[in-house]
């Protein structure tokens, strides 16, 4: 297969981010199109720099954006990153800081969720359970069921010893619920998306380290 060069990097091709990211073609494509992930169009040809697409895999740093976040992290990292994981896991994602309120927006959001992100009061609603989850500190993942009838999971992001936000999974129907406004997820997939999530906590948490010292270091 034979690639192309931009500024003498050889940039890798479609079917290639399909098999490091471990998602089908179209995904790759739709998240090229919408920014999710780093490309340049040639031609009719998507084309991805692979630093770029490694930093996402690894989340080991990115130029400082202009976030005004809560945790220390850049909201363009974040996003990235929870935006390849909602899709590779087949759940919603978002980071919030330690009172619940997020620092990104929603990633792969639910139909419930979709229906009623223009609604304050929903949106309150959900705040509100991730402020639930913020207080309660078990510090294993696991998924319960919030008021608003979907279950949520979630792992902190922590600045050296102190807990500095978390990153959410949810939108999952409970047993017995066959809601098609939220996803439906088996055992495996359930076990899968609680594995990850202190993955994605720390891959974060080492962002945010790596590339953002001073600040770190200010907050202390």
């Amino acid at each position: 297969m034979q690639g192309t060069q931009t500024n003498g990097q050889q940039l890798l091709t479609a079917r290639q981010v399909q098999g490091m990211l471990g998602i089908d073609r179209s995904t790759v494509y739709r998240m090229a199109e919408d920014g999710r992930l780093p490309a340049l169009k040639i031609g009719r040809q998507w084309r991805f720099p692979p630093e770029q697409i490694e930093r996402v895999l690894v989340i080991a740093g990115d130029e400082p954006g202009d976030s005004g976040d809560r945790v220390g992290i850049p909201a363009g990292i974040a996003t990235a990153v929870i935006s390849v994981a909602a899709d590779l896991l087949g759940v919603m994602m978002v980071v919030t800081d330690m009172a619940g309120q997020p620092v990104t927006g929603v990633a792969n959001p639910c139909p419930w969720f979709a229906a009623r992100a223009s609604d304050p009061a929903s949106v309150e609603a959900c705040v509100t359970e991730w402020q639930l989850l913020a207080d309660n500190l078990e510090f294993e993942p696991q998924f319960k069921t919030g008021l608003l009838g979907f279950e949520c999971a979630r792992a902190y992001i922590r600045s050296g010893t102190s807990l500095v936000g978390m990153v959410l999974a949810g939108g999952l129907a409970p047993a017995g619920n066959d809601s098609t406004e939220l996803y439906q997820l088996d055992d495996g997939q359930r076990a899968r998306v609680l594995a990850a999530l202190p993955k994605i906590a720390t891959a974060l948490s080492r962002a945010m380290q790596r590339g953002y010292p001073e600040r770190v270091s200010s907050d202390r």
